[in-house]
């Protein structure tokens, strides 16, 4: 197998790993709102660290850009849809496994919150991770997860990682004595 025919089986595996983020987020919110009727019951705890409690996020990563209109929100789902476009793009393009990956995590979970905030006008969250009163994230779901966990991915592999590449002009030094 070339190394075109590698990428392109990554990127192939990257839209199915998106996919299946995407269908597994939708399938979570499901479950939550209707068997469990989490939004009339508002919290059920599971364990002592962790509960499912019902919040409804009309704004962005940590509330910010709150969408009170339908103006807004729409806006919102449109500036959220483009960020997604350009993810999709990015991936179609990028040779790296592990960038692909993470950007198929990220690609997944916006499709899945985007999703929410077009039909619902929000976001469901329901994931409660706590050590007593002390609260290390905010409320969250399957997508926010995903798309965060792919976010530090990336950063830790542009930070952290140096791929092997082959020496260029510039890398070589001339001898001209």
């Amino acid at each position: 197998m070339t190394n075109a025919d590698q990428i392109k089986k990554y990127r192939r595996a990257g839209l199915v790993i998106a996919f299946l983020i995407f269908a597994l987020d939708q399938l979570s919110k499901f479950l939550v709102m209707e068997p469990l009727q989490l939004p009339t019951r508002q919290q059920i705890e599971l364990m002592p660290f962790f509960n499912l409690t019902w919040a409804e996020n009309y704004g962005v990563s940590m509330g910010f850009l709150t969408a009170s209109t339908d103006f807004q929100r729409w806006a919102l789902v449109t500036l959220t849809g483009l960020i997604g476009v350009a993810v999709f793009v990015w991936m179609r393009r990028e040779k790296a496994k592990w960038d692909i990956v993470a950007l198929s995590m990220i690609l997944g979970g916006a499709m899945g919150n985007i999703v929410d905030r077009a039909r619902l006008g929000y976001v469901a969250d329901f994931a409660d991770l706590h050590f007593g009163d002390f609260r290390p994230f905010l409320i969250f779901n399957l997508a926010d997860a995903c798309i965060s966990i792919g976010v530090v991915i990336l950063l830790a592999r542009a930070l952290l990682i140096r791929e092997k590449t082959d020496q260029t002009k510039d890398d070589v030094q001339l001898d001209e004595s």
